[in-house]
């Protein structure tokens, strides 16, 4: 417990107990939501407003430098997630795509060519995800990481498995041919890593000629029959009528400055993300864990 009688980590302050936080009355804390100036939710008709996103906005008030510079444009780059496509439709965000991978994500973010990139980039030697000095993103001071979602990735396959694929093993059998992701990729990242683990060289792989430039690409050479199979998630599986086969749990997250986060287009998509629409959408595509929807990874 906290001087104050406040948990020392609770995920979620009501009214009474933010104010006490940040020092003001109850009725300035309504006052600031009417005016929809701090962030916060509804549920069953009670605000609760999330610990880790206060303090994000504590810090985003405290850099007036920050708030100065011109706005990044209304753009998500990074990797492609279906879910992701679906609910920036749905909640009508205003946020265009250009999903070129997770590293070509991180670039232009740092050049300020998007107001946020999706990514799930797997650090081989920690086994964690996403880590900002690995992507080359530990010098931004007001970085901030916002998981999305943990997706299931894993080897899509044609109906009814013609091949008798069951293994990643499998894939160095001869004839098999083997779609895959680009470089930048987080896909690739991973796959590379599934193999190294497994124990099996890449250059045994029978490889397409020329890589997949998404989840959905990848799914469609294998639907076209154009691959036999290849690494993508589960959703891209299910979407394209192929069967799947699990492999490993990821973590999807968006990247963006601090200030970013409270531009309309991201706040759009962050009250969407408590539509009850989403899960129900996520539990038919499959492959998807929401239980950290929103969760503020990392806040420089």
């Amino acid at each position: 417990m906290t001087s104050n009688g406040l948990p020392t980590h609770p995920r979620y302050l009501t009214t009474d107990e933010v104010a006490a936080y940040l020092r003001l009355k109850p009725r300035k804390v309504y006052d600031l939501v009417r005016q929809g100036l701090i962030p916060s939710t509804k549920v069953t008709g009670k605000l609760l407003f999330p610990r880790e996103v206060i303090d994000l906005w504590i810090m985003n008030h405290l850099e007036g430098d920050q708030r100065s510079t011109r706005p990044a444009p209304p753009v998500l780059a990074g990797s492609q997630d279906p879910l992701l496509d679906w609910a920036l439709r749905e909640s009508r965000t205003g946020l265009a795509t250009l999903c070129r991978g997770s590293a070509d994500g991180v670039r232009r973010l740092l050049e300020g060519e998007a107001m946020a990139a999706g990514m799930h980039i797997l650090d081989p030697e920690s086994g964690d995800y996403n880590v900002p000095a690995r992507l080359g993103l530990g010098g931004m001071r007001d970085l901030v990481i916002i998981r999305w979602a943990r997706r299931r990735q894993g080897l899509l396959l044609a109906p009814g498995n013609p091949k008798g694929i069951h293994a990643l093993a499998d894939l160095i059998r001869p004839g098999l041919r083997i779609a895959h992701r680009q470089s930048e990729a987080g896909a690739d990242t991973l796959f590379r890593w599934l193999l190294d683990q497994a124990g099996i060289d890449r250059a045994r792989l029978n490889l397409t000629q020329h890589p997949a430039l998404s989840e959905d690409d990848l799914a469609l050479s294998v639907r076209q029959g154009e691959a036999d199979t290849g690494v993508a998630v589960e959703a891209a599986a299910r979407r394209h009528g192929l069967d799947f086969l699990p492999l490993h749990w990821e973590c999807f997250d968006l990247a963006m400055r601090r200030r970013s986060y409270f531009e309309p287009p991201v706040q759009a998509l962050v009250r969407f993300a408590g539509d009850p629409r989403l899960q129900a959408h996520a539990d038919e595509m499959q492959g998807y864990d929401l239980s950290d929807l929103g969760r503020v990874v990392f806040n420089a």
